[in-house]
């Protein structure tokens, strides 16, 4: 049975990863080659309460997320709470490089991060669409975690929680930049992955499936492709111009108004087709999508009756 190990503070990860008592309550940066990992807890899953943002090298001894995978050299991973990671070896002081800066949500209270923070879908991503630096990336973001290690290491003043969430905010910044720039360098791949999106919700609409299942949402078509439902949201939207929830829309929309052109279908019954609980739902859906009603849709297009020769 796999071994889970909760911890609740920064003072646990310390004694955890046989580290000296911690600088901060709250947050602390860990150099990987300061770290001594035993054999007793090599596959243990560590669970945390806490954010962290890691640089992982290639042969780097740990793994972060539930499932294993394998990392080109300079890959920074984001871990939301209640993740987990683990140590796949044994590792002596100075054995592996990297950094790994875990903080609490606590230490955002009241600041202007606290709410911001959810906008950084990336926390939310599987290990597996981790972002992989370059060479000047990984100094700049290395950097910024040196400024925010000396801030709390010194002595703390009435600035200091400020100034270290400022360079939080602009690690984000930086990192959302760098995805961008990921996004768009693995551009043949990530449009198999939009077409993958389009080709399954295209079935959903030739095979009458949302009569029965409704309109899927983006965790559905994310599970399909085995992906995170917001890393394909935040690739559709990098790749088409607008999000998933809108690519959805806008694919549903054509398709009824081809049905309400080419079928003898009620408005009620195309609603139904369509995944649409009720007929008012897809009206409302429907004219804010054109301006106008279904029925005056087919009225402006002049639709005739489909007449079925025998």
């Amino acid at each position: 049975m796999e071994q889970i190990l909760k911890v609740n503070s920064i003072e646990q990860i310390h004694e955890i990863l046989n580290l000296g008592k911690p600088k901060h309550p709250l947050i602390t940066v860990i150099d990987v080659s300061d770290l001594e990992i035993p054999q007793e807890i090599v596959g243990v899953k560590v669970v945390t309460n806490m954010y962290c943002i890691a640089l992982k090298d290639e042969h780097c001894g740990m793994e972060y997320g539930w499932n294993s995978y394998d990392f080109e050299n300079g890959t920074l991973l984001f871990t939301a709470p209640y993740q987990a990671f683990s140590a796949t070896k044994p590792l002596a002081k100075n054995e592996e490089e990297g950094w790994m800066f875990f903080f609490h949500p606590d230490f955002l209270k009241k600041s202007f991060l606290a709410k911001k923070i959810g906008q950084y879908n990336f926390f939310e991503y599987q290990i597996n669409e981790a972002l992989h630096l370059s060479k000047s990336e990984r100094h700049i973001l290395t950097n910024i975690i040196s400024n925010i290690q000396e801030e709390y290491v010194k002595k703390a003043d009435t600035q200091s929680q400020s100034i270290i969430i400022s360079n939080l905010e602009l690690l984000l910044n930086y990192s959302l930049r760098f995805y961008e720039r990921q996004f768009i360098n693995r551009s043949v791949d990530n449009q198999d992955i939009v077409s993958g999106f389009e080709i399954i919700l295209n079935t959903f609409l030739d095979e009458n499936l949302l009569s029965k299942n409704g309109i899927p949402t983006i965790h559905q078509f994310a599970e399909k492709m085995n992906v995170s439902p917001n890393y394909l949201s935040d690739l559709v939207r990098k790749v088409t111009g607008i999000s998933a929830k809108n690519h959805i829309n806008n694919l549903v929309q054509r398709k009824a108004e081809e049905m309400l052109l080419n079928s003898n279908n009620s408005v009620s019954e195309i609603a139904y087709l369509l995944g649409f609980n009720y007929p008012h739902y897809f009206t409302r859906f429907f004219k804010l999508k054109t301006g106008i009603t279904p029925s005056n849709y087919r009225k402006i297009n002049n639709h005739a009756p489909v007449v079925h020769m025998i």
